[in-house]
């Protein structure tokens, strides 16, 4: 399976934790690679490396959820 932002895994999930713990790797991996940045601007970069994330193909609108939640969780 290919790496979604930096991180591979052999098993995707379609729901909401999946995609969460995916989220979070990309996230993680983005500060990693580009350092501090502006929120928005990561956000999008996150969202657009996880486009083929199940979750994200089967239902967008609901995984922009979970990634403004994990954001408000982790305080970022």
């Amino acid at each position: 399976m290919s790496a979604i932002g930096g991180f591979s895994s052999d098993r995707q999930f379609n729901n909401a934790d999946g995609f969460a713990m995916a989220f979070d790797d990309a996230w993680k991996a983005d500060v990693r690679r580009n350092g501090e940045r502006d929120v928005k601007s990561r956000l999008e970069i996150v969202m657009e490396a996880l486009k083929e994330h199940p979750f994200m193909e089967s239902s967008p609108e609901m995984a922009r959820q979970v990634a403004d939640f994990r954001l408000r969780l982790l305080d970022l």
